[in-house]
């Protein structure tokens, strides 16, 4: 059997470690539910999350360590696709981070072995020099590698060269490492659903219970320094987290975020995040802990190898109209790196899917289908100007994620690197709303949105890290059950703080849809 076609319990939250698009896993297809509107509206798909160790030697002859995630959805018995994501996790380049897309291709050697060829194309960069180029930031992966399966898990050996091509990168090198996996399942509904009222006790989608924006500040302790040398100051951050909750009051999710103030452009962090809360007197107003570990880096920020933990004392309150209010604080640092610091941060959740109830248990309500879509975007800005004073164009490969929240309502968030021009290491993170429509039975859906986040990096003049994007697009839907997206766009981005600049953007994006449960 295809190791992409096994489908058991949810992956543990370990596994799951930096996978930015944050793609927790479905549950079996073994769960009971109840009838669907019409059958042929549920669809369980294998699927599989693979970590990476790819050694690498820089230009500069120092040694250094990629870890890479990658969640593979199959789209038929030997192909598979999905959201990855690179970070530096060891030598001395914290910051170096990569978003984009996966390809695998499968062939059955054995009852348990297995080999892969894959190709990964993302964009971003990092800690750079006149040495240690990322070019425009395109980075290719291709990847040859043997697995040997263990029930449910697999690992083994992978030949994988790594390259930064276009631009003046220099970046490259082909190794030896290691790949882990764990088969699992998708389970989603047809998109033309939408809207359908559905019982189940299972999650679908991706799995997740709650998304939360974020806003918080990390202020440096004593002795904290960047890579300058000069003392590190108070930094204002943005960003998300997701959580499933798997017990009552405990979980575990993904949590990424960016620098949105304090002259550290470029900053990004990717960690993985449990906790544990209890109620005080209510089961709405709780008390607890949180702990996270993952990577982070860039913005001049010191933290050595990449490797970041934090934690501290957490403050939820769920609302009785269903989103919650969280308040934690805490200690950081790097585990090699000079930045130590204490932070707070304060999130607005908002419940998703909560096939096992608001917290953990099940949940026997009816739910509403919602359309979520993943797409993969090639944005163009036509002139975007760089602190030497020079204007140029930049390209941008994202992943953009939206989850309609009413037939008119959307949900959108977005991240993603510069992958052509000379912007290599440029990153961004954004969030926001958007309003939707179908004038026309046989035509093209239309829309415009709105976003605001944290970018910087690659030599951009954007000051503190906070940018908005608006945009005006139209979509074509089809392939089976209208699952295929095609959407073209038009709009404007710009910086928020200082100095501020902006430019027009050119979006094109191809995205795959499915429906979820909404309660």
């Amino acid at each position: 059997m295809n190791p992409m076609r096994r489908m058991p319990f949810p992956l543990l939250p370990l596994l799951a470690l930096l996978c930015l698009a944050a793609p927790a896993l479905a549950q079996s297809t073994t769960d009971s539910a109840a009838p669907l509107p019409r059958p042929g509206f549920l669809q369980a798909q294998p699927a599989a999350i693979e970590l990476n160790w790819t050694p690498l030697k820089m230009p500069t002859q120092e040694r250094i360590a990629l870890l890479g995630a990658n969640y593979l959805v199959a789209m038929n018995e030997d192909w598979g696709i999905g959201p990855g994501f690179y970070g530096a996790a060891k030598g001395n380049f914290g910051g170096i981070f990569t978003v984009g897309f996966t390809a695998q291709r499968r062939w059955r050697l054995g009852p348990d072995l297995h080999a892969a060829a894959s190709l990964y194309a993302g964009a971003g960069g990092g800690l750079s020099s006149d040495k240690v180029r990322f070019g425009g930031g395109l980075m290719l992966r291709p990847e040859l590698s043997l697995r040997r399966e263990l029930g449910n898990w697999y690992g083994g050996l992978a030949l994988a060269h790594t390259d930064f091509p276009n631009g003046r990168g220099n970046v490259r090198d082909t190794t030896l490492g290691f790949v882990l996996g764990y088969s699992d399942g998708f389970v989603s509904y047809a998109p033309t659903a939408s809207g359908r009222r559905v019982e189940t006790l299972r999650r679908s989608g991706m799995g997740l219970d709650e998304i939360s924006l974020s806003a918080g500040v990390y202020s440096p302790r004593s002795g904290a320094k960047n890579r300058s040398g000069a003392p590190a100051k108070r930094m204002g951050k943005a960003g998300a987290v997701l959580r499933q909750y798997v017990t009552e009051g405990a979980w575990w999710g993904l949590e990424a975020a960016g620098a949105a103030q304090g002259g550290a452009d470029g900053y990004m962090e990717v960690l993985a995040t449990l906790g544990q809360d209890y109620g005080l007197g209510s089961k709405n107003f709780r008390a607890g802990w949180h702990v996270a570990t993952g990577l982070g880096g860039g913005g001049d920020i010191d933290t050595g190898n990449g490797w970041l933990v934090k934690g501290g004392p957490t403050l939820r309150w769920k609302t009785p109209w269903g989103p919650s209010l969280h308040l934690d604080a805490g200690v950081m640092g790097s585990l090699t790196g000079s930045f130590k610091s204490t932070y707070a941060r304060l999130s607005l959740g908002m419940p998703l899917d909560q096939g096992a109830g608001s917290f953990g248990q099940p949940n026997e309500a009816p739910g509403v289908l919602r359309t979520q879509t993943v797409y993969a975007s090639l944005q163009h800005l036509n002139k975007v100007k760089f602190k030497d004073g020079r204007q140029e164009s930049v390209g941008h490969l994202a992943m953009v994620m939206t989850r309609d929240l009413s037939e008119h309502v959307y949900g959108v968030a977005q991240a993603g690197s510069a992958a052509f021009g000379s912007a290599g290491a440029y990153s961004f993170g954004l969030f926001g709303l958007g309003l939707q429509a179908k004038p026309w039975a046989r035509g093209p859906r239309v829309g415009a949105e709105v976003m605001v986040g944290a970018a910087g990096g690659g030599g951009v003049a954007i000051t503190g890290g906070a940018a908005a994007q608006t945009e005006a697009w139209a979509q074509w839907e089809f392939g089976q059950q209208e699952r295929i997206r095609l959407r073209t766009g038009v709009g404007q981005w710009r910086s928020l703080r200082g100095q501020t600049q902006s430019t027009p953007l050119i979006n094109v994006s191809l995205g795959y849809a499915f429906g979820t449960v909404s309660r």
